[in-house]
């Protein structure tokens, strides 16, 4: 496989990607079944690819978020009540799987060229 493609979309470790490429795949299928349910229109063709792309870019999308955040809140932990935690956490979700289009090329450029400087220093 070529270095750029295990640089980049092979950069995530395949626990962490499976994870969160079951969360994308979920809400995907989520998004999916609720726009058939009623009495309208089927649902676009187009609309399955974009579904399917943002569930299979959620994951980078996430790697974004969660290393900003990581950054900002650096190792502080804060004991939040799991009623105010559990909303916060799926708007999360829902944000970073709705706009996985636009942020995960992010990340996709980040794991390219940290992979790429790691690769360069064990040479």
């Amino acid at each position: 496989m070529p270095p750029i493609l295990t640089d980049t979309f092979g950069g995530l470790s395949r626990h962490y990607y499976l994870r969160q490429l079951a969360f994308g795949g979920g809400l995907s299928a989520l998004v999916y079944f609720a726009a058939t349910q009623g009495g309208g229109d089927s649902v676009p063709l187009a609309v399955i690819p974009l579904l399917a792309l943002n569930a299979l870019l959620y994951p980078y999308s996430r790697f974004v978020y969660e290393q900003i955040i990581g950054f900002v809140m650096g190792d502080n932990v804060f004991y939040i009540p799991l009623i105010i935690m559990l909303p916060v956490k799926l708007f999360t979700i829902v944000m970073c799987w709705g706009w996985a289009i636009f942020i995960a090329p992010v990340g996709l450029l980040y794991l390219y060229f940290h992979h790429r400087k790691a690769r360069r220093q064990t040479s």
